[in-house]
């Protein structure tokens, strides 16, 4: 089980990593930001499969989406210029309580 959760949480990054490609290719105009996108789909795709073999659906792809989503918000900032705001603060915040949330419910247990 520990190797599942491992797995999850590296596709949960690699999310994060085909939404920042997605916005880098222009709507898919660009060769290599698009390559990118696509490439890392898949492996994100493929991770979560895997995991869903051993962890409950509801908790997994919670905290698949929760890392990718919060991932993708902190990165955007950096990446792309986008601006910080108390209220994406505390959403992110809220993200992060919901993804301990569901691990503490037992459901990944």
């Amino acid at each position: 089980m520990a190797l599942a959760w491992i797995v999850l949480i590296l596709s949960g990054m690699l999310e994060a990593g085909w939404a920042l490609s997605l916005k880098a290719s222009e709507g898919l105009s660009k060769l290599w930001p698009s390559v990118s996108f696509v490439a890392l789909l898949v492996l994100s795709m493929v991770g979560l499969s895997y995991a869903l073999k051993t962890l409950p659906v509801g908790v997994a792809y919670g905290v698949w989406v929760g890392i990718g989503a919060a991932l993708t918000a902190i990165l955007a900032v950096v990446l792309f210029d986008e601006p910080v705001t108390v209220l994406k603060v505390i959403s992110l915040v809220l993200i992060v309580a919901g993804v301990v949330g569901l691990n503490l419910s037992g459901g990944g247990h």
